[in-house]
Parts: C-alpha cells; sequence; structure tokens
C-alpha cells in the first residue's frame, strides 16, 4: 500500500499515519531514523533509534550516523532537545548488526561525547569491533575489555544467539539472530520486545535462495506467530540494489524482487491474510539516486502482498 504523486512519494509522517488509520491500532513505538542510506554519504548511513511509544528510553540500531543524523532530527522538531543530549541522554545503548564501517563509523567518532552505556553484538561482531576499532591503536579503547588502557565508558555486553536479554536503561528486552552477509560472513537481527509488541530489525542480509544458510527462514519462523497475533509492529528490512543488479554483485544484500520473495515465504508461515497492512521500513538504499527510484517503483509494482512499505526519511519520527 504505498502511495504516490506524480512527483514524490508521500512524506514519511503521512505513511505513519496512514499505517495506524489501516490497522486501527495505536502506536507501540516511536522510530527515528538517523541515517538511512547504504553508501556514499557518510551523514546518512544505518542508524535508527527505537523506544517505546513517548518514552525517552531508546536503543540505537546500528550506529553508522549519530550526530549528523541527530541534527538533522532537531532540525525537524522531531526532538526538543540538542542533539549532544539527545545521544547523551536519550540513547541507552548500541546495538551492532556487524562491523562494516556504514553501521559502526558514527559510535566510534562520537564515543568522546557520549555516555556510559552498552554496546550489544555477537560475539563474533563484537571481537572485531574489539581488534580492529576500540584497540588504543586506530581509536582509543572506550570499552572494558579488549586491549589497551581501557576507558570502561562503553560496556561491551555480547549477545548469544536467540536468547531474550534485558537492554540496561530500558524497559524493552532484545533477541539476536544471525543472518548470512555473503556466507560465511555474519550480520545480525535484532528482535525488540516491549511489554507484548515487537518490531525487528535487519542488519545487511542475503537471501537464503542464494547465501544457501536458511538463516531467513529461521527467523520468519519465529516472527510469523507474531504476525498472526498482531504483535509485531514493523519490519526493518534492508534493499540495497535495484532488480537489474546481477546476483553475482550482490554482496550479500536484497533486491526488491529478492525481499518480495522471503515475504513471500514468511506469508506461507504466517497467512497472506495477516500480512496486509504489515509495517516494513525499507533500509539501506544505496546510491545513486537513480537507483535508489528504481527501488521505489520496484517496491510498488511488486507489493501483492498489501505491506505497508515505508521509506524512512533521516530525523523524521515514524509511529509504529
Amino acid at each position: 500500500m504505498i502511495r504516490f504523486n506524480k512527483q514524490k512519494i508521500f512524506t514519511l509522517a503521512t505513511l505513519s499515519l496512514l499505517s495506524l488509520a489501516t490497522l486501527g491500532q495505536k502506536a507501540q513505538f516511536d522510530l527515528i531514523p538517523l541515517g538511512v542510506k547504504g553508501g556514499t554519504d557518510e551523514s546518512n548511513m544505518s542508524c535508527y533509534m527505537l523506544g517505546a511509544s513517548g518514552s525517552e528510553q531508546f536503543v540505537a540500531l546500528d550506529a553508522g550516523t549519530v550526530y549528523a543524523g541527530l541534527q538533522k532530527a532537531v532540525e525537524k522538531k522531531t526532538f526538543t532537545l540538542s542533539a549532544s543530549q539527545v545521544m547523551r541522554k536519550y540513547i541507552k545503548g548500541y546495538f551492532i548488526s556487524h562491523p562494516h564501517l556504514d553501521h559502526v563509523s558514527g559510535l566510534i567518532i562520537n564515543s568522546p561525547g557520549d555516555t556510559a552505556k552498552s554496546i550489544y553484538a555477537t560475539q563474533k561482531c563484537m571481537t572485531i569491533m574489539q581488534e580492529n576499532y576500540f584497540n588504543d591503536k586506530t581509536w582509543v579503547n572506550f570499552g572494558d575489555a579488549g586491549v589497551g588502557v581501557l576507558l570502561k565508558k562503553y560496556h561491551y555486553a555480547t549477545l548469544p544467539l536467540e536468547t531474550e536479554e534485558k537492554i540496561a536503561g530500558t524497559d524493552m528486552t532484545v533477541k539476536a539472530f544471525s543472518l548470512s552477509h555473503i556466507e560465511p560472513f555474519e550480520s545480525t537481527a535484532f528482535l525488540i520486545k516491549h511489554q507484548d509488541s515487537y518490531v525487528l530489525y535487519l542488519g545487511d542480509t542475503g537471501p537464503d535462495e542464494l547465501e544457501k544458510a536458511g538463516k531467513l527462514k529461521n527467523l520468519w519462523k519465529t516472527v510469523a506467530p507474531l504476525i498472526k497475533n498482531k504483535q509485531l509492529k514493523g519490519i526493518l528490512i534492508e534493499v540495497s540494489f535495484p532488480n537489474e543488479q546481477p546476483n553475482h554483485l550482490l554482496f550479500g544484500h536484497l533486491t526488491p524482487q529478492w525481499l518480495m520473495k522471503e515475504m513471500s515465504v514468511l506469508a506461507d508461515l504466517a497467512g497472506k491474510e495477516n500480512m496486509k497492512g504489515l509495517n516494513v521500513v525499507i533500509t539501506h538504499l544505496k546510491p545513486p539516486a537513480i537507483n535508489e527510484q528504481k527501488i521505489i517503483e520496484q517496491m510498488k509494482a511488486q507489493n501483492i502482498l498489501g505491506l505497508n512499505i515505508i521509506f524512512p526519511q533521516q530525523g523524521e519520527k515514524i509511529k509504529l
């Protein structure tokens, strides 16, 4: 259910209101995109603040861009505090799906001005972060483990897979799932829970048919009952390239066609009737702009399940 005029898609706020009107449900989560792109513009890389609706307790889902995104959110009056105050007071922890720079550079570069909080990641991701970034060589070790002088500003909270864990400083929990980002390299999905409602965030991932690991199918089996029960309020998932991108040049990413194939697998498990109106936030679009426009048009054309597809805009709140 993507709506367009002749010049551009609806604003994100409009899409959010459309979603609520369609579902007839009260929003359970606030989502503030701090970075939505998958390349080129270092001021707009993957990062999404997520918190219970009306709360000041947020987590950052990936951290490619942090401060520049907060400045944009302040400009758009999403926040009344300064960017620095929001970063220091509202963000209670960072969830890193995988250690590529477009998902972690904002966390690293803003660490001197940040406050004490946790970094959440799987063991493999955390090890790479400690060995290659916070290693007292490429950057000061702001963590509480690893090599060099430990400043202990950040707590390295290693997440076991498929185990529900409390998120410090919030009343939310998280469960991590392994994804394949060019097998055998790994990414992560985070299933965030508040009370009886959930949001699913996926880091970079390729389709099961190409990755040959079955990790998305495993994830879909987990969230299908939540969709049936109307508990899953949204899925954030990447579409990096238009359909014209050859499979051998996807590098562990999705196209509109591959995403819809995965959504069909999910629909078989959750019931097609339960997929209609499901909020699906499209992340990680890669430039150039002509490719981004192709992705939007192709998603519109292939949305046979009636998903409420949202293309986030930096700094604009989405209610899920």
